[in-house]
């Protein structure tokens, strides 16, 4: 299929599908691109959003990424400006609205290919969004590193690619479709499929994967991108890995971190032992094949020679900041020796929390050092030695950051 391709179905199916409307009651928002976890994970939680800030959106579709961003750092007082780039008109048109229903001033939309940018004159950029687009590419290597070119030495990137594994039953069923109806207009298309789907058999994979609702749940636009689509992959964390070395970058994470560490499916100790010592991207490619649900990749990268990594939860320093999570009402609710669960595409992560997880959580409010929250902690009789505060801390944010709950953030001087 040719890149015209693509690009047509995106002008007849926008994706995912949004109402402008929507903006003036809920911002959406996930993973890439949350500043709080691009701090994280990309600047070593040391970005000073008061400074200038430019951020590239690659293939920005109906503008969930750009909207995101563009508010977010609108929030934050950041002087920045976010360059939405794509090939779809009508997707664009959709971003733009929704963009001026929020009044964000912030945002440079540019219709071009994501390969053209290299000679665009638009970069360099701190940030790189690219969610979902590389695997639509001819060629994902040469998107990539197209991208490298446009980023600082000092700033890095967040992507999504689909993950195989997790997208079960999707390509037989996409090769059913182009046997039955390969060169129908995309109505007839559309009904051939949902036709299909009603008399698939019990035993057809897709039938026994229970995990794509987010697609189904878009309408044409969904059943299109999924089962109709011009041209798509789907990778596994070893292939990621080497095509990001191929571009010259280096992944810091994968989203969210408990789903790619073997010990959140295996509590047999001898099992683990013989994982320990494996590379870290085997891990995280083991842990894949353990899960066997992961629909899309999400991580975050950087350039090989630059040396940032997230920061250390035990820097007196550091500041906890919290996402999605109404800190004083968990603590309000949580009992000592209690675990924290949460549950996945029918895989349930249960975390033990330590004994310090409510007055830790009731002093989280993203201004406060943990020195400070230690001072307040251990102010309250008994006292509590930084030793024991720094041990409970420790387990608590790799309880909530395994779940994309908790960031570090360190202050300026």
């Amino acid at each position: 299929m040719s890149d015209e391709a693509v690009r047509a179905q995106y002008e007849a199916y926008p994706y995912p599908v949004r109402d402008p409307a929507d903006e003036a009651r809920r911002l959406i928002t996930g993973s890439p691109g949350h500043i709080d976890e691009v701090n994280h994970y990309v600047f070593g939680g040391r970005r000073d959003f008061a400074k200038p800030f430019r951020a590239l959106v690659a293939g920005g579709g109906t503008g969930d990424a750009t909207i995101m961003l563009a508010q977010q750092l609108a929030d934050a007082g950041c002087p920045a400006e976010v360059v939405y780039v794509d090939v779809s008109e009508a997707s664009r048109a959709v971003a733009e609205v929704r963009a001026k229903v929020r009044g964000l001033d912030n945002v440079r939309f540019e219709h071009l290919s994501l390969l053209d940018l290299p000679a665009s004159g638009l970069g360099p950029f701190d940030y790189i969004d690219c969610c979902g687009v590389l695997h639509h590419l001819e060629d994902p290597g040469e998107g990539l590193r197209a991208l490298v070119q446009v980023l600082a030495d000092d700033g890095g990137m967040g992507l999504m690619l689909y993950g195989e594994l997790g997208r079960a039953g999707v390509y037989p069923m996409q090769e059913m479709m182009k046997t039955l109806a390969a060169n129908e207009p995309a109505p007839a298309r559309l009904d051939v499929t949902r036709r299909l789907l009603k008399q698939l058999p019990a035993t057809n994979w897709l039938r026994r994967n229970p995990f794509l609702a987010d697609h189904l749940a878009q309408g044409d636009a969904g059943l299109y991108d999924l089962f109709l689509h011009a041209r798509d992959r789907a990778y596994r964390v070893p292939e990621i890995a080497r095509l990001a070395a191929a571009a010259g970058l280096r992944i810091v994470t994968f989203i969210e971190p408990a789903f790619y560490d073997p010990a959140s499916y295996l509590g047999d100790p001898k099992l683990l032992a013989r994982l320990e010592h494996r590379p870290w991207i085997e891990r995280r490619a083991f842990a894949e094949l353990l899960a066997g649900n992961i629909r899309k990749h999400i991580f975050y990268a950087v350039k090989e020679a630059n040396p940032v990594r997230p920061p250390d939860p035990d820097n007196p320093k550091a500041v906890p900041v919290l996402r999605d999570l109404d800190g004083t009402a968990f603590a309000n609710g949580f009992k000592p020796g209690a675990a924290m669960t949460a549950t996945l595409d029918g895989i349930t992560f249960r975390r033990p929390l330590p004994p310090l997880t409510g007055a830790i959580l009731r002093r989280i409010d993203g201004r406060r050092t943990l020195q400070e929250i230690h001072a307040d902690i251990d102010g309250n009789s008994p006292s509590v030695p930084w030793e024991t505060f720094g041990a409970d801390f420790t387990a608590l944010f790799s309880a909530l950051n395994g779940l994309g709950k908790m960031y570090l953030r360190i202050p300026g001087r």
